[in-house]
């Protein structure tokens, strides 16, 4: 004869294992809808294509010169142009001041 009971009691978990197992499903529950929503977002956010800033048009650049890099920052827009000069001139397109770099290409001690 076996010591064992012919029939299996019902397995019932303590009341604190039972509020932990509810506890870990909901935030496991929560986690997966962060989730998805994070994706979502995501997936949303990067189908809108961001608009170009505009540049005014009473931009006029010297004579000859070609811009080569635009910043515009808030309250200015700064032009560097093929011949080392940064030109910056406020939103409504009026020249604010200028600057020569060096020699063409950047600093004229060849760093």
């Amino acid at each position: 004869m076996s010591d064992l009971p012919d029939e299996e009691p019902a397995t019932t978990l303590p009341p604190d294992l039972r509020f932990l197992k509810i506890l870990v499903t909901t935030l496991a529950a929560v986690m997966i809808v962060g989730l998805v929503a994070i994706v979502a977002l995501l997936v949303i956010r990067l189908q809108q294509p961001n608009p170009l800033p505009q540049l005014p048009a009473a931009i006029t650049l010297p004579e000859g010169a070609q811009a080569e890099a635009v910043t515009f920052a808030r309250n200015y827009t700064v032009v560097v142009t093929d011949g080392g000069q940064v030109l910056v001139y406020d939103k409504a397109g009026q020249k604010v001041g200028d600057l020569t770099l060096g020699a063409e290409g950047g600093n004229s001690d060849g760093n």
